[in-house]
């Protein structure tokens, strides 16, 4: 049985940061109905400038912590001010385009940096006992990780809900046309979802690089696996990508611990989710939590 809870854990350490990358992802939807293809290179940077600020400038890696998601706020507001505000009413594939353009050209700066072909690791700050409790255990890092990942969802819902900026976001992303009617301005609401994304998506890649280590391939894939959490939620929903990552989480800990270790399996922790994610989409193509809009015309 504590095997069993053991999994548990492990599901909700891995599902909620799975939620937390996939809440940058949904603003960017909610807010501008796109698509951002170059999430998970924006999750290895923020982690990167971390470990850069922690290791090679000597800040403390809370304070490193803090900086990254401040650099990669504004680093992902310019992305969307030099590349993406003139595209404001384009075709959506265009800008999806764009974004993928975006992906490569971050790939490449990445992979001409020792982040590219290195594997790193964050100096230890916590103490390497684990914590044990009835058969269960967790390290110091995934215990912190776990807390500052459900402080930062908490963070981010009361934000995109009671804030006035995250009840513009709602207004923009339901009729942009009637939200400038009342004087919102839509292209700094695409500015600033872009940007709080960017926040987000240091914050997971700075939780995430300190429980695995630095790895590239690794940061990357966390924006991959994005893609059927927020589909599975619904891609409008914050809530759905919480619960969604979760699910996500719990199924791939499962498959790895019952059908690779027991049954001989192998690679059904990665292959799991998309059979769940083509099911739930017959089932309910929007999502769980997604909304179903009806276009008259």
């Amino acid at each position: 049985m504590s095997y069993f809870f053991q999994l548990v854990v492990s599901g909700i350490v891995v599902g909620s940061i799975y939620a937390l990358s996939a809440l940058g992802f949904v603003l960017i939807y909610k807010s501008s109905r796109v698509l951002n293809i170059a999430h998970g290179q924006i999750i290895a940077s923020g982690a990167f400038i971390a470990y850069a600020l922690t290791v090679w400038v000597g800040i403390h890696i809370a304070i490193s912590f803090v900086l990254s998601m401040i650099i990669t706020f504004f680093l992902a507001m310019s992305v969307e001010r030099v590349f993406l505000r003139r595209l404001i009413g384009e075709p959506i594939i265009s800008v999806i385009m764009v974004t993928i353009g975006l992906m490569s050209i971050i790939d490449g700066v990445i992979y001409m940096t020792p982040f590219g072909a290195e594997n790193f690791s964050f100096p230890e700050f916590l103490p390497k006992t684990p914590i044990s409790f009835w058969g269960v255990s967790m390290s110091w890092t995934q215990l912190v990780g776990v807390i500052i990942t459900f402080a930062m969802i908490g963070a981010f819902t009361w934000f995109f809900r009671a804030s006035t900026v995250g009840i513009s976001m709602r207004a923009v992303s339901d009729d942009q046309f009637a939200s400038m009617s009342i004087g919102i301005s839509v292209p700094k609401v695409f500015g600033l979802a872009w940007a709080t994304a960017g926040l987000s998506a240091a914050a997971a890649g700075g939780i995430i690089g300190n429980i695995t280590g630095l790895n590239f391939d690794v940061l990357q894939s966390f924006g991959i696996i994005v893609f059927p959490v927020v589909i599975v939620g619904g891609l409008d929903s914050i809530f759905g990508a919480i619960v969604a990552g979760i699910i996500m989480g719990l199924i791939q800990q499962f498959a790895a611990g019952y059908l690779d270790g027991n049954w001989g399996l192998f690679g059904t922790a990665d292959v799991l989710p998309y059979i769940i994610l083509l099911i739930i989409l017959l089932i309910k193509p929007h999502g769980l939590f997604g909304i179903h809009e009806i276009e008259r015309v």
